[in-house]
């Protein structure tokens, strides 16, 4: 897999804009191709071609980006990631597109050389990882926010954080995959480690560096609520963390 370029479909082949963003792709050894601005196009792409990463208009001349990701949600488990370009700018757009489905909205005019960027973040491929580097860095974190070795839910919530980096997709229904994934590697029962892993965050939150827990978590969690919730809590760990390895491989 790690050997394997990542794949774009491109959904404008006019030269002055589809065909250069590819030339681009193509210089940071990105797989990238165009197909004429319609959604009946894109659409057969997607389905024939199989891309990781779609980077499409919002306003087509047929349809929207929005009814794109729609059916594309509908015909496939794992959809590719949208990467939706709009030269009109508002919070109110850009929250229907990221809700709707997308994975990066992107504001006309944009810097080209930033795209093989957005490209390599926004890819949902399971990315090939340092085993030692990645388990150095998610042991940091879960001792740096206060959860203690000894105790089970730190074992469970570091090998789910590691199992989530490795396949994402795991995240997408976390008590019926990522629970049974860990509950396997040791024998147990996936209550057991939802239970394990919710009592160990509760330690984090009671006993935890303040500092550091509000450093890390900022503004993300509902504050009325306290503690976030153990699919939260994971799921930002190990995004900040694939953020962390991605950058390191760009550059």
């Amino acid at each position: 897999m790690e050997n394997e370029r990542i794949k774009v479909l491109i959904g404008d082949d006019s030269a002055s804009n589809g065909v250069r963003v590819a030339a681009k792709l193509r210089e940071n050894g990105i797989t990238a191709y165009t197909r004429r601005k319609n959604s009946r196009a894109i659409l057969d792409s997607i389905l024939n071609d199989r891309p990781d990463v779609v980077l499409v208009d919002l306003s087509l001349p047929d349809a929207d980006a929005l009814m794109v990701m729609k059916q594309v949600k509908e015909a496939f488990v794992s959809p590719p990631a949208f990467i939706v370009v709009s030269d009109v700018k508002n919070n109110f757009i850009e929250r229907q597109v990221m809700e709707n489905g997308a994975s990066y909205f992107l504001s006309t005019p944009y810097d080209l050389e930033s795209i093989s960027y957005i490209v390599k973040s926004v890819c949902r491929r399971p990315i090939s990882v340092n085993c030692a580097d990645t388990e150095i860095m998610v042991t940091d974190v879960i001792q740096k926010l206060g959860i203690p070795a000894h105790i089970k839910g730190y074992h469970y919530l570091r090998t789910a954080i590691l199992s989530a980096i490795e396949d994402r997709h795991l995240m997408e229904c976390i008590t019926k995959q990522l629970y049974p994934c860990v509950a396997k590697k040791y024998d147990t029962t996936s209550s057991r480690v939802e239970r394990a892993i919710r009592h160990a965050i509760e330690i984090a939150w009671d006993r935890g560096n303040t500092e550091i827990i509000n450093s890390f978590f900022g503004y993300t969690i509902d504050s009325y609520r306290g503690r976030p919730t153990n699919s939260e809590f994971i799921a930002l760990v190990t995004d900040k963390i694939r953020l962390k390895l991605k950058n390191a491989s760009i550059n």
